[in-house]
């Protein structure tokens, strides 16, 4: 299988590293990474249109086909990717495995998530895995060996267009993973705020600072799973279409009307 891997650690990360290596392992598969040059998380779904993006191959560890550099965001060095550095397009796309959770709302903003959007895409059936943030050793390994694992199963998702499918690893040895939950995505609210503080001359600045409130989570969300070390696998689109809504707009006749007679003969009148 023709695997390209993408994050938003950068490209000299521990995660993509240990992802790399171990997927590169298998003889059955094809490993080509294409990272940012430095870390470029929350960065969301951006794509660099006003200066020009600079490419670099290097060599890291382990037997990956071919390996590149960019200066830009997780979603450019997919997009680039595929559309001209690799000479065949991937059969899968892999973003991470990312330093800390990407758990409900937080795909909205994660350029781990963003990555693998962005293979969706371009209908490439595309995976993002975090691993969470707990502990001072970070369990790469664990998230390496199941996605290792889990791509085996692919095939038998059949994932609909425009899908991809996000995965949380409990920051755990692999014996101590409690197992495999299918899940939805959760609320992940946040305490936050922003601290106001002082540079060297006297300019204030403001730090965005907080925590995850994980009391709402409830069983069956992609947080929940984490926070009881179980690994969560969750599908996820970007149609974020309001279903209820759109029909409730739908029923409502004067907002068809909004650009009514008294519109037309204003249009009249100008002409």
């Amino acid at each position: 299988m023709r695997i390209l891997i993408a994050n938003d650690d950068g490209i000299y990360a521990p995660g993509i590293r240990a992802l790399a290596q171990r997927l590169s392992s298998d003889p059955r598969h094809d490993v080509f990474v294409v990272a940012p040059d430095r870390e470029r998380s929350a960065t969301g779904h951006s794509l660099t249109l006003h200066k020009p993006l600079r490419v670099e191959e290097i060599e890291l560890e382990g037997n990956m086909r071919r390996c590149w550099s960019t200066t830009g965001t997780p979603s450019d060095c997919v997009k680039l990717a595929i559309s001209v550095l690799l000479e065949d397009p991937p059969e899968l796309v892999v973003s991470g495995i990312n330093s800390g959770p990407n758990l409900g709302t937080e795909v909205l903003y994660s350029g781990t998530v963003a990555a693998a959007m962005e293979g969706a895409f371009l209908n490439v059936p595309s995976v993002a895995v975090s691993l969470g943030a707990s502990g001072v050793h970070k369990h790469y390994d664990t998230a390496a060996e199941f996605m290792a694992r889990f791509i085996n199963l692919l095939p038998e998702v059949h994932l609909g267009s425009k899908t991809l499918i996000n995965i949380n690893v409990p920051n755990l040895p692999l014996d101590q993973i409690k197992g495999v939950r299918v899940t939805e995505l959760g609320l992940r609210l946040y305490n936050d705020w922003f601290e106001k503080r002082h540079d060297p001359r006297g300019k204030d600045y403001y730090w965005l600072t907080g925590h995850a409130i994980e009391d709402n989570e409830v069983e069956g969300s992609d947080a929940h799973a984490l926070l009881h070390d179980f690994i969560s696998v969750t599908p996820v689109t970007f149609n974020m279409t309001d279903r209820n809504a759109l029909a409730n707009l739908q029923a409502i006749d004067n907002i068809k009307e909004l650009l009514g007679p008294s519109n037309k003969s204003s249009l009249n009148k100008i002409k």
